[in-house]
């Protein structure tokens, strides 16, 4: 189990990404957050199965209207008491 800390940057916003990244969270047993940034960014925190997490963003990327151009990505301490994904 891992958790990561990931800034999305290119076209993130309103394009349906943290409803995307809900959904596919919950399909590939992940848990966490994301948000908007004043920025134009996305900001996640993700923990589950490193394998998961990548299938998560590559849906993500799968999605109509959205582009990441970049992203950074930070390991951060396991939440052993998340349950779900939530979009903020």
């Amino acid at each position: 189990m891992t958790r990561k800390r990931i800034v999305f940057y290119g076209s993130v916003q309103g394009v349906g990404f943290r409803w995307r990244a809900r959904h596919a969270a919950n399909l590939y047993s992940c848990t966490g957050w994301c948000r908007n940034e004043w920025d134009g960014s996305v900001v996640m925190e993700i923990q589950g199965e490193e394998r998961n997490i990548d299938q998560v963003i590559l849906s993500i990327e799968a999605g109509r209207y959205i582009e990441i151009e970049n992203m950074d990505v930070k390991t951060v301490p396991v939440n052993h008491t998340e349950r779900g994904f939530k979009t903020e």
